[in-house]
């Protein structure tokens, strides 16, 4: 009885802030004066600006895609099937990026490519160029070069867990037969690692689409995500923001659902055990090549970090590739300043009650899943893992329409919201890393201690938590991490200082002049430096490396 009480809540809270929320957006979408119309739609796609948006959000997504793709392909095959003197070093280094989120350094990348900055600098000095380049543009080049940096390790994870599982005799066939390596690849390599592809690509195109943070450092106005932010203001006067979140979630759930029954229907499968590959030693020039092409690709994956600690400890920098006087003084503002240190605390509470509200509905639908034959409970797996669907912003963008003149009204006081966002968002890692816990433990043991005469609550306390404990709590660390750097849910919610997260303050000081952006610099200094320890005490204790937290699918 207990058990299906629990269920019934776990079912009600999800259905309540996720398909609730989901639902208003669609009825908004299409009611004008309490009647179905499309007329929204009509009045939406007519503005110019949104038609530009919305074109320019697809192209963007495409480009980060081939372009990720450009630069994770080539690197899975290389760190898959060669065997080199440094290689787990440098696979490493190349999920680094996934610990700096494009939002920040897109604040220090400002600094390296703006007319006057580092790179224009340094070319003209070594006579390279003559007059400074601007290598932003309108802002758009700057947010395709963050978004490949940050996502490009993504694409490389997948497409190495595909390779892995790769029948190489196939391949070896289609050499003996006479084909070339490009033929082989077109023919039988891609359509092998196709299923680990479009998963890549779906999540990447999905990110970049719905990136809210870094555009808005960038002040680039004409995308579909900034569009939707811009639209909140007068929500209430102008429904077509309900119009293009509603536009998110179709594309979303098509891009999802296409992918799926595209794979379904193509099992691209040898329908045998593959057969292991035999790993090259790289030596001589060809290592020397591979050590150059690798250097090159860190130096720019890794110079948004670089930027950010740059700025974070610059005194003086203007007119130089490095800057000529360094401080510490912008940590001391961090910890002293008053909109910083409420953005802390506001962060590290927030997030810690998110994580503790994820442990707790993680642990509990895990074991549902894994241990009880109650019905319907395939539902409660669906809506546990909706949120790897539904981007941020869509669940951000329904909680502030949703309960506008609520006692759960966000411009009076976010933080239930708050916490509700950023644990909705990270419950499905501990919903999969606790249920995967519950399968690797065989029930004999549990049956074993009821048969010795323990109850229950003994066997839970001794048995079941202690071997469960490692993933769940890997998992609690990771989704800490990522709700203290979380951006679109703390933009959007928090609308006064006294409740603004370490995203919010780290926004509205990059749009501040003097100070503001080196003081955002050094916030995200510290937030980069919990996410990296996170990461790194999660893979300690599930004993992975840090790249399988990425692995999607």
């Amino acid at each position: 009885m207990k058990i299906k009480l629990i269920y019934t809540f776990c079912l009600a809270f999800l259905g309540y802030f996720i398909l609730y929320p989901i639902v208003h957006i669609i009825l908004n979408s299409f009611t004008v004066e309490k009647h179905i119309s499309i007329a929204i739609f009509k009045t939406a796609l007519g503005n110019y600006v949104i038609r530009r948006s919305i074109i320019n959000s697809f192209l963007l997504g495409i480009a980060v895609v081939l372009s990720t793709s450009t630069i994770g392909i080539p690197l899975a095959f290389l760190f898959t099937r060669y065997r080199f003197p440094g290689r787990n070093v440098f696979r490493a280094f190349c999920f680094l990026p996934l610990i700096a989120s494009p939002f920040v350094g897109a604040i220090g990348m400002t600094q390296i490519l703006s007319r006057f900055g580092s790179l224009n600098i340094l070319l003209m000095k070594a006579g390279i160029l003559k007059h400074p380049v601007s290598w932003l543009g309108s802002g758009l080049l700057g947010i395709f070069i963050l978004e490949t940096l940050h996502l490009y390790p993504i694409m490389f994870l997948n497409i190495s867990a595909s390779l892995n599982n790769f029948d190489i005799a196939s391949e070896e066939a289609s050499y003996n037969l006479g084909a070339s390596f490009s033929q082989t690849f077109r023919r039988i390599i891609f359509p092998l690692i196709l299923p680990g592809y479009f998963a890549a690509a779906s999540i990447i195109f999905i990110w970049t689409l719905t990136d809210l943070g870094t555009p808005l450092v960038f002040e680039y106005r004409e995308l579909l995500a900034v569009q939707i932010f811009n639209s909140i203001k007068d929500i209430n006067l102008n429904p077509q923001g309900y119009t293009l979140v509603f536009l998110v979630i179709l594309i979303t759930i098509l891009l999802f659902t296409l992918t799926k029954r595209y794979i379904t229907r193509h099992p691209y499968t040898t329908e045998r055990t593959p057969a292991g590959f035999t790993e090259r030693t790289l030596r001589g020039k060809n290592l020397f090549s591979v050590y150059i092409l690798l250097l090159i690709l860190l130096s720019f994956s890794l110079l948004p970090h670089i930027s950010i600690i740059l700025c974070s400890v610059s005194k003086k920098w203007f007119f130089t590739v490095l800057p000529s006087e360094y401080t510490g003084e912008f940590y001391h503002t961090v910890f002293t300043h008053q909109l910083t240190k409420t953005g802390i605390f506001n962060s590290l509470f927030l997030s810690g009650l998110s994580t503790i509200v994820d442990i707790f509905m993680g642990f509990t639908i895990g074991f549902i899943l894994a241990r009880t034959k109650i019905k319907g409970k395939n539902l409660l797996d669906v809506l546990a893992m909706l949120p790897l669907a539904i981007p941020g912003i869509v669940m951000a963008f329904g909680y502030f329409t949703l309960f506008l003149n609520t006692f759960l009204d966000p411009r009076n006081n976010p933080y239930i919201l708050l916490i509700v966002s950023y644990s909705i968002r990270r419950l499905p890692y501990l919903v999969r890393s606790t249920y995967s816990s519950f399968q690797q433990l065989n029930e004999s043991v549990e049956e074993a201690s009821y048969s010795l005469g323990a109850d229950t609550l003994t066997t839970f306390r001794k048995i079941t938590l202690p071997l469960v404990s490692p993933g769940l709590f890997a998992g609690g660390i990771l989704a800490f991490s990522f709700s203290v750097m979380e951006v679109s849910s703390s933009i959007i919610l928090a609308v006064r200082e006294k409740h603004y997260p370490i995203a919010k303050v780290i926004y509205t000081l990059a749009g501040r002049v003097t100070d503001g952006p080196y003081v955002a610099c050094a916030l995200g200094v510290l937030g980069m430096a919990l996410v990296g320890l996170s990461y790194y005490i999660s893979s300690r204790l599930v004993a992975k490396r840090i790249g399988e937290f990425f692995r999607i699918g």
